[in-house]
């Protein structure tokens, strides 16, 4: 077992890995607007943060992860793991005074930015590449350090002068990952692995969870990669396995299939839940550390803010000065690219659709035209467009009665149980499904229903045909 670096061969494997990797490790880390005054930033380090023992006792915050995933390997296979956190280092700003001395301050302007007051993140990594026959009985374990540090950054303005200093300081963290695996019975050789990554810190004296960040393992995650053999899905198991899978333990962090689709010889246990190889869009031009935004709008919101707001967005970390600089050159293809991507098309002939409704052979439309184009829909027309239900035609104006029971999904089905009610359109959806849009007879609202198209929306099953239809 060894701590040392990759080497290339492992490191390749794990490049398209560490791509979404990195998302996880910067999600959150600075919020639109990005700067350190907004609301949203106060409260930072939402996920995977392993705080130490003494202070994750109130079940908020948590001082581990455990990991439990099933794997095939072959004879004399390694394992390669990667730790990967963020240590925050609290940054303060300091203005040079007249006698060479500093003073802190809780500002300090340049004219291209604001310096203010930050804790940032040092990406860290452990890593460790084993055996998997060491893993056997009680395996491995493996501590790790990062020391306390303290650096000094000089501020100067445009012309060279020195106005002051950023001091950034960092605290001891201390953790363990432990690696161990048990062979499992079954119709095939599987193994399970267990990685638990644990703060060691032994500190007690955290007045508030601030207080505890510094000596905190941040954004954690893992990632692992067998050398010989395969990962089981943890989400889409094999039916031999799906026992198996449900007996693991995951604590803290959810494992998924990473790297290339079809590979299944990596592993990304993330405390942010994914699908099975996960990727980053190709349309995102680059990170913006917000996923709670749609990446267009937040481009947009982005390269609208004033002058002053950009200058402290700047100020307040490298990584929010790079989201604005990358607002403010976006050509408008990259923008475009932005507006949304369609990943799965399915055109009305695909082999195992269901097949369209009768009435579509009436269409215009061609089969041919997927749904999204917006010539499929040349050939439908709600208020004209007919239904047969129970051997009658259905259309706009036709009166029914209500029969919700046999789908009836809320309380409001059951009083609209038998009402009488008139058909203001008729639609269909892009899998081929038919829906009338109703209004009740007698409500009162119906006139500013139909004036606003806010209709009551029923399948053919779900209503009978009046006689004078």
């Amino acid at each position: 077992m060894t701590t040392a670096v990759f080497g290339p061969e492992t490191e390749s494997r794990l490049a398209t890995a560490r791509q979404v990797a990195d998302a996880v490790l910067f999600e959150g880390y600075v919020l639109y607007p990005y700067r350190a005054s907004a609301a949203k930033n106060r409260l930072r380090w939402q996920f995977g943060v392993l705080v130490p023992p003494a202070w994750g006792t109130d079940g908020a915050e948590h001082a581990f992860q455990r990991t439990e995933v099933l794997m095939e390997p072959r004879a004399d296979a390694t394992l390669a793991a990667e730790v990967r956190f963020l240590h925050a280092r609290r940054r303060t700003v300091e203005q040079a005074r007249p006698d060479g001395t500093f003073e802190t301050v809780p500002e300090l302007h340049l004219p291209d930015r604001v310096l203010v007051p930050w804790d940032e993140g040092d990406e860290q990594r452990v890593e460790v590449l084993t055996t998997v026959a060491e893993l056997a009985g009680d395996g491995i374990a493996v501590p790790f350090s990062r020391p306390a540090t303290e650096e000094y950054e000089p501020v100067h303005d445009p012309d060279g002068r020195l106005v002051g200093r950023l001091v950034r300081r960092g605290e001891e963290v201390t953790g363990v990952l432990r690696l161990s695996a048990t062979e499992l019975d079954g119709p095939y050789r599987v193994l399970k692995l267990t990685a638990v990554v644990e703060n060691t810190g032994t500190g007690n004296g955290y007045a508030d969870r601030d207080a505890a960040l510094p000596h905190s393992l941040v954004s954690t995650h893992l990632l692992l990669c067998l050398g010989a053999g395969s990962f089981l899905s943890m989400t889409d198991p094999p039916e031999w396995a799906k026992a198996a899978v449900a007996s693991c333990r995951n604590s803290n962090t959810w494992p998924v299939l990473a790297g290339d689709p079809g590979r299944a010889d990596l592993m990304l246990s993330s405390p942010i839940i994914l699908e099975d190889h996960p990727a980053i869009a190709p349309e995102s031009p680059g990170a913006l550390y917000d996923a709670t935004e749609i990446d267009e709008i937040l481009a947009l919101r982005t390269a609208a803010l004033t002058d002053r707001e950009k200058r402290e967005a700047r100020g307040t970390d490298a990584k929010a000065a790079a989201v604005i600089d990358l607002a403010d050159s976006m050509p408008p293809e990259v923008l475009e690219r932005l507006h949304g991507a369609v990943r799965a098309l399915r055109e009305i002939t695909e082999p195992g659709r269901p097949p369209a409704p009768a009435h579509f052979a009436d269409s215009p439309g061609t089969p041919d035209t997927p749904w999204w184009d917006p010539a499929a829909d040349a050939g439908f027309d709600p208020a004209t467009d007919h239904v047969l239900v129970d051997g009658r035609h259905v259309t706009a104006g036709s009166r029914v009665q209500l029969r919700p029971g046999l789908r009836r999904t809320d309380a409001q089905d059951l009083f609209l149980h038998g009402r009488n009610a008139r058909v203001e359109a008729v639609l269909h959806d892009v899998d081929g499904g038919t829906h009338l849009a109703v209004t009740v007879e007698g409500d009162p609202g119906a006139d500013i229903r139909r004036e606003q198209g806010r209709f009551l929306y029923f399948r053919p099953d779900e209503l009978a045909p009046l006689e004078d239809t």
